[in-house]
């Protein structure tokens, strides 16, 4: 599998995906885990003194490995964090051998990686997590068959592709499970002694495998990816002077951008508020019955938010404009729980 297909998998499944972004949160994170690392078969050219040199092949062990990670995610689909890594492999055997390989040795790398991430919302608190991640890779050979170890170190180039399932189990809190390719670039070792003639390989990419278990805790409270209006209560509203006018702009499932549509809505109910002059502008945010109510009630404030931003944008006074969320609890169309409703989807512009 080369890199350039991982990194077009990642491209393409965010692309066609466009759902909501699993991680509740914004701001940083860490992270912690760990599990079962495995390592292809190596191919290499080895070369002892005054030997002609041969094609070797090294076979490994099932080994483990740990990461640890820092990040920032931005409140919607994208992270980007810095990995800190860690994996171990006994090598099982070696060819051609004949005292010429040896059987007994072991693998440790350490890796420094930079990645990108993007997060997909698949049910109310399970997500799945596509990343690709470029890097340094710090790896040390070593042969302990004999009294005398032989070992070398070598950095390398190293790049990864990264798939995930995330499950939230608090507000800061999400246990998941991560699989990483990751791939070395031409490591090459030189495996030399004072007392005894040593080895040169000149190897083929590393390629390993990672499946591990961690947990990721936001150092942020989940409310601050939503605006500072708070959810459970409703704004102030002034009594209205005169006559109101109602814009709806609906959303797609379990989204928060705003379409070509919806464009064209807010630019009318913006035209509106121009020509009113000292208008006020109240935008409520709802959803359908899709999701837990606490999920709602922040995709509702998430919708009236955007509205709220395109609205300024297009040149309304942010002091004349209010927002809430009403979650699922003012249903534009009647539904039982878990029914996507698309008439529900949608956040009301009323200007007075």
């Amino acid at each position: 599998m080369s890199f350039r297909k991982v990194l077009l998998g990642v491209v393409a499944t965010a692309a066609l995906s466009g759902v909501a972004g699993a991680a509740n949160f914004k701001g940083w994170y860490l992270s912690l885990e760990a599990g079962a690392n495995w390592v292809d078969d190596w191919n290499s050219i080895a070369t002892r003194d005054n030997v002609n040199p041969v094609s070797a092949e090294g076979t490994f062990s099932t080994g483990w490995a740990a990461f640890g990670s820092v990040g920032y995610a931005f409140g919607s689909n994208w992270r980007a964090e810095l990995e800190l890594g860690y994996r171990a492999n006994d090598l099982d055997s070696s060819t051609p051998g004949g005292g010429f390989l040896w059987d007994e040795g072991d693998l440790w790398e350490a890796t420094a990686m930079a990645n990108v991430i993007y997060d997909i919302r698949l049910a109310d608190k399970l997500g799945l997590s596509l990343g690709v991640g470029a890097g340094a890779d710090y790896a040390e050979l070593t042969d302990t068959r004999g009294a005398l170890d032989l070992s070398d170190e070598d950095w390398n180039l190293a790049y990864q592709g990264i798939a995930g399932l995330n499950y939230s189990i608090g507000s800061r809190t999400t246990a998941f499970v991560n699989y990483r390719y990751l791939r070395v670039s031409n490591p090459d070792f030189n495996m030399r002694d004072q007392l005894v003639s040593g080895y040169e390989f000149d190897g083929d990419d590393f390629a390993k495998h990672s499946v591990t278990a961690g947990l990721r805790y936001a150092l942020n409270a989940p409310q601050s990816v939503f605006a500072d209006t708070p959810t459970t209560s409703e704004p102030p509203v002034a009594e209205p002077a005169g006559p109101s006018r109602q814009f709806i702009v609906f959303f797609g499932f379990n989204k928060y951008n705003l379409t070509s549509a919806a464009l064209r809505v807010i630019a009318e109910a913006v035209i509106a508020a121009k020509e009113t002059g000292s208008a006020t502008v109240l935008i409520t945010g709802h959803t359908d019955t899709v999701g837990s109510p606490d999920f709602n009630q922040r995709l509702s404030m998430r919708r009236s938010n955007a509205v709220k931003s395109e609205m300024v944008r297009q040149g309304v006074s942010a002091a004349a404009i209010s927002t809430t969320g009403r979650g699922e609890t003012e249903l534009l169309v009647q539904t039982n729980d878990n029914v996507k409703e698309p008439q529900n989807r949608r956040a009301t512009i009323d200007v007075q």
